[in-house]
């Protein structure tokens, strides 16, 4: 396998005095992207003898753990992992619901008071230790390694359902070439003797019966199964293709990806704005977005929405942000990365709920516009039948009802209510207020795929618009998609030794073939199930106990020398106090809250019914129920599992194996140094002896440094494809195999 040459080599320091730093260079090897190494090969007589590895060599074989070509691509790479569709679809209907502009307020508060310490975290461990979730937290507490395990269970659950949301984006972006969009208008039935509106699209609107009926020919119930929507197979197919191709080669395939997928969104959103502010009634979405309602702060759901937007607006939990920080330098500042990812969030946030409202208030304007006009008709045929013609004032002309403006319509309704009061209700008039459209909360789908695309149709030139957005939300996913897969590749690639082709293909087929369920007629509800139950309550504790691990278990004290180390200075004491008290508790108040809520509200959806062509709750089926609680126990599972067999003791302390390593109150144990070998060398600031032994029998392999032959300048290896976390014979010592 030819290697390639733009992969980025790590050079190791000269004077290496932490065996952190011998240890944790994990190096994955037999990939395109990695260069040869220089080892140091000792076998049992102590003879030492060089030798350059190339892909496919055998005993002690190791290479380069791969890096990020540029500070810029990795940084693109985080910044499209964290923003992603619900920066889109979900900020703004939170921003519209909970006071406007007020809401900003509770979530910058918690930005800095959850956000911003938990990301720094997790950037802060994966760059320090170099592994993916599994390796992270193993390698913390072996007790709790079981949360590396649940980051994987849950980000394969949100890649089943994530990956069919773009493969729907794809869907409407092959359509939109086309001239009206074919969501234009209802479509027309035509028999022997008449022309017809579909009845299901005229109850309803173009945009809804095309998304429900022509994009996914929904069933009734979830119950329905209805067989596969090949559309939307292939679309599916399409999507999973995309990822795994991008993915293939880990960071040196993906990075490359990251400067179009993260950039693109960017630039369409911009592009929208500044179209959408040259409409007519964008000012009065923007208005509306902004008038803050200050009162609606004071209520503990807005602050508790606005938690869990932050919480998963980051990434946290997913083990995205440590995977891809563990492709870091060392000595790289993680605490800046923390900051500036997380700003660039807030205000993509910022920008895209400007976009939104702008694009809807023009949308409001045109429905408010059709509202006037059908219902000064209304009063045109109730004049002289209901309707005094000399309550009209005589500046308005109804004789063109289309110059009506909705001030004049305005004006006639007070009149007519203020004559009429008792019999107002009984003409039917409807108020036509262009508030009253924006107070129309949509999110998700919703306002993707209904409330967006029919906005877009009264745009000039719409299917150049209609490209753009749905190529922007294509863009937005992948990218989202990118840091949930390298999640679970880079974890098991560290810890089970396998190639990382073989494992992304593998990943790739299985996530379709169970995605199937979700491209059949009734898949959209799955979608609901997983996106409600799958994540929302693993991830909370998942970062619970990521808290935990790191402020009581590790030690704050403990972690705080290994950032000054790494960092090169100390941290604010902010974060000291953030990750031993604060966040840890309102963590627990919101996983309580969401607990409650979950437990409050029966598992339920929102189910298109085809004759009565509007949305109505039902109930899960027994069986939805169970695999909605089934969800949420298999995504939480590996954490007491894991806590159980080292516990007990049950997993053999005297296990071998390239992935096993033995542990002891978060350092990793091993054999005892060389004779002539320093031992003062430490894991975390001098505390622990250092010595890596042979990942295969009868030899040790040590990484021989640039300017120095010396047995002495020698760093320990890790183990070929993986984790590095060699096995270590200390019989008292519980160990990893997993």
């Amino acid at each position: 396998m030819p290697k390639n040459s733009k992969a980025v080599k790590r050079e190791l320091d000269d004077d290496v005095t932490e065996s952190v730093k011998d240890l944790l260079s994990n190096e994955d090897a037999c990939d395109d992207s990695f260069k040869k190494s220089s080892l140091i090969v000792n076998n049992h007589e102590g003879e030492g003898k060089e030798c350059d590895v190339e892909e496919g060599g055998s005993d002690g074989e190791e290479e380069e753990r791969p890096a990020w070509n540029s500070k810029l691509q990795y940084i693109l790479a985080q910044v499209g992992f964290s923003v992603g569709l619900g920066n889109v679809w979900r900020f703004p209907y939170l921003c519209q619901k909970n006071g406007g502009g007020a809401y900003l307020v509770p979530y910058l508060i918690l930005l800095i008071l959850i956000g911003i310490p938990l990301f720094f975290l997790e950037l802060a461990v994966g760059q320090r230790i170099r592994r993916g979730s599994i390796g992270v937290w193993n390698y913390i507490s072996p007790r709790l390694g079981g949360i590396g395990f649940a980051s994987c269970v849950v980000c394969f659950f949100v890649a089943l359902y994530y990956n069919v949301i773009i493969s729907w984006s794809l869907f409407y972006f092959s359509q939109s070439f086309q001239q009206p969009l074919p969501w234009h208008e209802c479509p027309l039935v035509k028999n022997k003797t008449s022309t017809y509106v579909v009845p299901e699209c005229e109850k309803s609107s173009a945009t809804t019966y095309y998304w429900y009926r022509e994009a996914l020919n929904i069933s009734n119930s979830i119950s329905e199964g209805g067989g596969l929507n090949w559309r939307m197979t292939l679309c599916l197919l399409a999507a999973w293709s995309m990822v795994c191709l991008a993915m293939i080669k880990g960071i040196q395939s993906s990075g490359k990806v990251m400067y179009f997928s993260s950039l693109f969104p960017y630039v369409v959103l911009i592009c929208f704005l500044v179209r959408a502010l040259l409409l007519k009634g964008s000012v009065d979405g923007i208005r509306h977005m902004f008038t803050p309602k200050l009162e609606i702060m004071l209520e503990a759901k807005v602050w508790r929405e606005a938690a869990t937007q932050v919480f998963f607006a980051l990434g946290l939990g997913f083990g995205g942000v440590i995977a891809f920080s563990s492709y870091n330098k060392r000595d790289n500042n993680c605490h800046f990365d923390a900051v500036l990812v997380s700003l660039i969030n807030f205000f993509t946030s910022v920008l895209a709920t400007l976009v939104v409202f702008a694009v809807l208030g023009f949308k409001a304007n045109i429905m408010n516009s059709k509202c006037v006009a059908l219902n000064t008709n209304k009063i045109v045929a109730l004049l002289g039948n209901g309707i005094d013609e000399r309550l009209i004032p005589k500046h308005i002309n109804l004789t063109h009802v289309s110059q009506v403006s909705a001030d004049d319509y305005h004006q006639m309704i007070e009149v007519i209510r203020g004559v009429k009061e008792d019999e107002y209700q009984q003409l039917g008039l409807e108020s036509c207020s262009i508030e009253d459209e924006l107070n129309k909360a949509v999110q998700g789908t919703g306002l993707a795929f209904i409330a967006f695309t029919e906005a877009m149709t009264h745009f000039p030139a719409s299917p150049f618009w209609s490209v753009m957005f749905f190529l922007m939300l294509v863009n937005l996913g992948l990218g989202s998609m990118f840091g949930t897969i390298e999640g679970i590749l880079t974890p098991l690639i560290d810890t089970f030794k396998v190639r990382k082709e073989f494992l992304t293909v593998g990943c790739c087929v299985l996530a379709f073939s169970i995605g199937l369920l979700f491209v059949q007629r009734s898949g959209n509800y799955f979608v609901a199930m997983f996106d409600d139950y799958s994540a929302t309550l693993p991830l909370l504790i998942v970062v619970v106990l990521e808290n935990v691990a790191i402020a009581w278990f590790y030690g704050i004290d403990k972690f705080f020398e290994d950032l000054k180390d790494m960092l090169g200075f100390t941290p604010y004491r902010f974060y000291y106090y953030m990750w031993k008290y604060i966040t840890p508790i309102l963590l627990l108040v919101l996983l309580g809250s969401s607990l409650i809520q979950l437990t409050m509200t029966p598992p339920s959806y929102s189910a298109w019914i085809q004759e009565e062509a509007k949305e109505q709750t039902l109930r899960f089926p027994t069986w939805g129920i169970v695999v909605c609680i089934s969800l949420v126990v298999m995504a939480i599972m590996p954490v007491p599992v894991v806590f159980g067999l080292r516990y007990f003791n049950i997993i053999d302390d005297n296990t071998s194996g390239l992935s096993t390593v033995s542990y002891k109150k978060g350092r990793i144990i091993k054999e005892t140094a060389r004779p002539g070998e320093d031992d003062d060398t430490s894991l975390i600031q001098g505390k622990s002896p250092s010595e890596a032994p042979s990942p295969m029998p009868g030899n040790s392999i040590y990484r021989k440094q640039s300017g120095s032959g010396g047995p002495d300048a020698d760093t320990a290896p890790n183990g070929r494809y993986g984790i590095g976390y060699l096995m270590a014979d200390m019989p008292d010592m519980p160990e990893s195999d997993l």
